[in-house]
């Protein structure tokens, strides 16, 4: 089966590169290209929006119990191909092989995950205001949904999206990011493999501004569904005004982790290793700010830079325990953000510069001494740099926690029952871990506040952000009329 597929997928039919313009999609490892996918305009995006209204207005009736075997069967085929896609993940994305093989174990659980919710999607019956009548609550597919998913995570947002949406009875237009489509064309290959109506998913590729002109302003779009940054989605929110679309948005984070007085510092250097440094810490909600208490600081900091001293950088192939940035936009951020840090005072305790390995390389840095007017303090690094800053009180942990626009994710680490509930509940975060420096699952509600956007995906709400909600007041429908001979 071959998987990695130099074409789109548009209304139920590949669309090679042939002579078409085409976009090239290179290995951020060595650079070397791996191939190229199609660069299609508004009118392929019209066709697959066009395909999807005519295949939705038949799989919103599908039953619950038959969406589910579809997407069941879809998770088996991910699994089935677990080892290959986890290959080509790493190809065009960079992580290790290891952080790959999660990913693919992480996006098939949200496949079977959603195969199960599409059959507990209840409406109810409240109680009535009037004795001759009834309210009915109904539940239903809010129509066609466009995708819009990121790089970071090729395998994951992409299903993250569409097995709700498919699951609750809508089509889905989705745009992959141009660094990473392969990824999302082999899910839709799998798709497709299940049983899943010709139309009911394109996967268009091209550019931003012609997919997403269309995606964003035509009217039989419902809904619009986008992981990425914060700047983008104040733009989308403009673009779908106009059509008053449904939005989900997941954008840009900046994670404080604290570590208190009172932490069992081991596990808290565990914590840190594992969310900051997890590709490359390309992710949206690794910690940004690593906030630590005075009384612990000289320890934590000793313990973490004697782990990530040893960190093995190279290919994602080879298994190392930090792979190559996605390229040289990621580079650029990276170290302007430590060269702003040391500029005003920050201490470099190890990393801080590029690697001989490659242009996308970049050695795993941490920095001391950071404060809050600093870049890497301000702003999402995205990069493997873990920002270190001190703190001396309870209150002074929640301050500079909260100093920014973001609300996605935050971290705190204690020993304190106490204090455990009154830092979750005070921290303006959509999510907390508490000891524990993993929160992503496909059965908790993901997702951010403030500036961080709004709507949740996985668990038992996600499945609502693709449903309408709509009531029925019945009355008395009268004496049956008898029409005379």
């Amino acid at each position: 089966m071959v998987l990695q597929k130099q074409a789109a997928f548009v209304a139920g039919r590949w669309i090679a590169v042939g002579d078409r313009p085409s976009i090239v999609v290179d290995n951020p490892c060595d650079g070397s290209e791996l191939g190229r996918v199609p660069s299609l305009g508004r009118a392929a995006v019209r066709e697959a929006i066009e395909a999807a209204v005519v295949a939705q207005a038949s799989w919103r009736h599908v039953t619950a119990k038959e969406r589910s075997a579809v997407l069941r069967h879809w998770f088996s085929l991910i699994m089935a191909q677990r080892d290959a896609l986890a290959a080509l993940l790493t190809a065009e994305q960079g992580k290790p092989i290891g952080e790959a093989l999660a990913e693919i174990d992480y996006a098939a659980a949200y496949v079977e995950w959603f195969a199960e919710q599409a059959k507990r999607v209840e409406g109810d019956i409240p109680a009535s205001h009037r004795s001759d009548r009834r309210i009915l609550v109904l539940k239903q597919p809010v129509g066609v949904v466009a995708a819009i998913t990121p790089w970071n995570f090729p395998a994951a947002m992409v299903t993250r999206k569409l097995a709700p949406a498919l699951a609750a009875g809508c089509a889905v237009v989705l745009k992959p990011a141009p660094q990473t489509p392969f990824s999302a064309l082999a899910l839709a290959y799998l798709a497709e493999q299940a049983g899943l109506p010709p139309g009911l998913l394109s996967v268009l590729t091209g550019p931003a501004e012609e997919i997403g002109w269309e995606l964003t302003s035509h009217p039989q779009i419902r809904k619009l569904t986008f992981t990425g940054s914060t700047a983008t989605g104040r733009s989308l929110i403009a673009a779908t005004a106009g059509t008053v679309k449904r939005l989900s948005l997941e954008l840009g984070g900046n994670a404080p982790f604290i570590v208190f007085e009172d932490a069992d510092i081991d596990a808290a250097v565990d914590g840190a290793i594992e969310s900051k440094f997890r590709n490359a810490g390309q992710t949206c909600v690794c910690p940004n700010r690593l906030l630590v208490h005075d009384m612990v600081h000289d320890a934590f900091v000793e313990r973490l830079v004697r782990r990530v001293a040893a960190f093995v950088v190279g290919p994602g192939r080879e298994g190392p325990d930090i792979g190559p940035l996605i390229d040289q936009h990621a580079i650029a951020k990276v170290e302007a953000h430590v060269a702003d840090a040391l500029s005003r005072g920050a201490r470099l305790m190890c990393g801080g510069s590029g690697s001989l390995l490659g242009a996308n390389y970049f050695e795993p840095t941490i920095l001391c001494d950071v404060t809050a007017d600093m870049l890497v303090a301000r702003e999402e690094t995205f990069g493997p740099v873990a920002a270190i800053m001190r703190f001396a009180s309870d209150e002074d942990a929640i301050a500079l926690a909260n100093d920014t626009e973001a609300g996605l994710a935050s971290y705190f680490y204690t020993r304190d029952m106490d204090r455990l509930f009154r830092i979750g509940e005070a921290l303006d975060f959509g999510m907390v871990g508490v000891n524990s420096g993993a929160i992503s699952t496909e059965v908790a509600p993901f997702g951010g506040i403030k500036q961080s956007g709004f709507g949740r995906e996985g668990s038992r709400h996600g499945i609502e952000d693709y449903l309408d909600i709509k009531y029925l007041c019945v009355g008395p429908a009268g004496p049956k009329q008898t029409m005379p001979l």
